[in-house]
């Protein structure tokens, strides 16, 4: 019988890739998880109300997932000018259509966080540039939406119109100059999806509606402004709460992806979440290798090796929950600004968990700052509570982090990092077979061997003991975030190795080897 892959070609969809990094654009514009979805829904469903070309409204619906999504990726030049920059991009929702207000925003912010001096500097160098950085930080977001969408597949078509994402209909916005019916038909319908979800979450539908009336002829499209008094009402409540993502699923857009796709998606997003920061490029393909190489040694199934590489691969999407302020900071962090880091784990595991295919990855994603000694986060669950796939991504992590440069320490050299890992191991902070594994994965030779009785790998020990205490086949795939399948082969596999055939003779030969008792292994 062959292990079941828990990633199928059925499970993952274009839409839910896109919208893994529509969710960690949510974060880094200070909006609630699924503000971008609901947009998408909202624009999609107005798309079709306005009977505009298939083309159109096809483009319109990747436009909407894709649109705010660059804003991560110019984070650390945005916080360069104003500190907190997802502050700033939350309040920006809030702003009014007065070019006069719209300055003393700017320029309200600049600097944000620093010494007056220094505030003074970033002031002057915006008021002595007309504002040039700042433009050149919004030109970099449209070229990297344009880049994520090719990325993904999507058409010349929708590339093209997030090139203008922050084009305004009275032409004074960016690229400058662009206005009316030269911006493309997806961009005005998703910059009125964007302004609407926002407002019609705080003021209703109301709200919804007044908000595309102060904007109309400035940043909106008139007629579409027009159009959307008459039917807001009843798309909003099409597109309200639930709805949106099972509109946006569904939607004819949405194709379902090959393993091969999912694979150079997850890679995507693994990409999206290191631009977050220059400090964090490359960090997460570097991880799910070492992780990847790591469960090799182990001797864990290939199914979950996949799984675990896949996992690391999202690892640290949550990062984008966290201002560059508190990333890039060249000293040590207060306990405010540590509370703020170890929950990005917890945002990770959100993001995740809200698809539906790659649901599955969210507790092995989310275990990567967790140790084994109970001191990690964000949960703080130690030994075998944290799953084995976690462990193995959260040993491959602190490895990979020890080898990078960061803003308050330059990177260990290669002997000082195998030397603290193997302490981390020692002590209990990271599973010591794991930390050896990993180190193994390198080239470095083996301090234990990565079997246990019989030949049982790590992860057949957990499916053992899990067994042992009479736990279902269900219960184990829920507790190690595999599938009901994948967790009966495990059953399977394991009563074959070591000669039973039932719970109380599996019981029998983990109390005989100490695989539970009083150290709960």
């Amino acid at each position: 019988m062959q292990p079941e892959q828990v990633v199928t070609r059925a499970d993952v969809s274009l839409a839910e890739a896109a919208a893994t990094i529509a969710r960690a654009a949510d974060l880094a514009t200070g909006q609630p998880l699924d503000h971008i979805v609901r947009s998408c829904a909202i624009a999609w469903l107005f798309a079709d109300h306005l009977g505009i070309s298939s083309e159109d409204r096809v483009a319109t619906y990747w436009v909407s997932l894709l649109m705010i999504s660059g804003c991560s990726a110019v984070s650390f030049e945005l916080s360069q000018l104003f500190g907190d920059e997802i502050a700033v991009r939350g309040a920006g929702y809030d702003l009014g259509p007065s070019t006069i207000e719209q300055a003393r925003f700017v320029f309200g912010h600049a600097g944000g966080g620093r010494p007056l001096p220094e505030k003074t500097r970033v002031r002057l160098r915006l008021l002595g540039t007309r504002l040039r950085p700042f433009i050149d930080s919004i030109l970099a977001h449209c070229s990297v939406n344009a880049r994520l969408a090719e990325r993904l597949g999507l058409s010349g078509d929708v590339r093209d119109a997030l090139q203008d994402s922050f084009a305004q209909w009275n032409g004074k916005g960016i690229p400058a100059g662009v206005r009316g019916g030269d911006i493309p038909l997806p961009v005005r319908i998703s910059t009125l999806a964007d302004l609407v979800e926002a407002s019609f979450r705080e003021r209703g539908v109301d709200g919804a509606i007044d908000i595309a009336t102060t904007w109309r002829g400035i940043s909106l499209d008139p007629e579409l402004v027009d159009a959307w008094c008459e039917m807001a009402p009843g798309i909003l409540e099409a597109a309200d709460g639930d709805a949106a993502w099972d509109l946006v699923r569904t939607a004819p857009p949405n194709r379902t992806l090959s393993t091969s796709e999912v694979d150079t998606a997850l890679e995507l997003i693994a990409d999206y979440a290191d631009l977050k920061s220059p400090w964090f490029t490359g960090h997460s393909r570097a991880v799910a290798d070492r992780t990847e190489a790591a469960a090799r040694e182990l001797g864990v199934p290939e199914t979950d090796v996949e799984t675990a590489r896949r996992a690391a691969l999202l690892h640290d999407l949550g990062r984008a929950s966290v201002p560059n302020s508190i990333w890039d900071k060249p000293s040590p962090l207060n306990e405010d600004e540590w509370e703020r880091v170890r929950l990005h784990a917890y945002f990770t595991d959100r993001i995740v968990r809200r698809g539906m295919g790659l649901a599955t990855l969210a507790p092995i994603a989310a275990s990567a700052h967790e140790r084994v000694d109970g001191g990690g986060y964000p949960r703080g669950i130690a030994g075998e509570t944290i799953p084995l796939l976690g462990r193995i991504v959260a040993a491959a992590d602190r490895f990979q982090a020890m080898r990078e440069d960061r803003p308050h320490r330059p990177a260990l050299d290669e002997k000082a990092a195998v030397d603290e890992l193997h302490r981390m191991g020692r002590e209990g902070e990271l599973d010591p077979l794991i930390a050896d594994a990993v180190l193994a994965g390198e080239g470095h030779p083996r301090r234990r061997t990565p079997s246990g009785p019989a030949g049982l790998t790590p992860r057949e020990i957990e499916v053992l003991v899990l067994a042992a205490r009479g736990s279902t086949t269900r219960q184990i795939a829920r507790a190690l975030g595999i599938t009901p399948k994948t967790a009966g082969n495990h059953i399977e596999h394991i009563y074959a190795k070591i000669g039973i055939s039932s719970r109380a003779e599996a019981a029998m030969f983990a109390m005989q080897h100490r695989l539970v008792g009083a150290e709960d292994r």
